[in-house]
């Protein structure tokens, strides 16, 4: 198993981030153009629910390159903060456990993008990716920030 962890400061106040986290559509513009998640079996809900997804990914929107389980776990409200797991898994990813971290930090946020990785051989060259991904997750947001979220509608 791996472990990456990427996190950035955000001039938001966490529940605002917290709000944000909870939204699909959040995950379906972080996670473009390298990333695109189809919903299978319906679309996906407004805010996420508790539950498993099954998602078509799509590379670079239109290149099919397997399916996602997503595995929503609200860890809700912390103490100083709040958390979301995505207990994810898919292909040759055995373990795609996704950890969203939402903290108080000065006068924002903290968001940490956490994930524990096992796919076998794989598993450095999944690791690898995934650090490059989870980097340009949050740089998206921070576009989406910079923009008062207008991108989301």
């Amino acid at each position: 198993m791996a472990r990456i962890e990427v996190s950035s400061h955000f001039a938001l106040p966490p529940e605002k981030v917290w709000e944000q986290v909870q939204r699909p559509q959040l995950l379906q513009f972080v996670a473009s153009p390298i990333l695109g998640f189809v919903p299978k079996g319906g679309d996906f809900p407004a805010k996420w629910e508790q539950r498993e997804y099954v998602a078509g990914l799509r590379a670079f929107g239109f290149l099919p390159v397997g399916e996602q389980v997503i595995g929503i776990e609200y860890q809700g409200e912390q103490p100083g903060g709040y958390k979301l797991r995505d207990n994810g898994r898919g292909g040759a990813i055995s373990k795609w456990d996704h950890m969203m971290v939402v903290e108080p930090e000065g006068e924002g946020t903290r968001y940490t993008d956490r994930v524990d990785i096992e796919a076998g051989i794989l598993t450095p060259i999944a690791t690898a990716f995934a650090r490059f991904f989870y980097t340009h997750r949050q740089k998206r947001w921070q576009e989406l920030i910079a923009k008062d979220f207008a991108q989301l509608g």
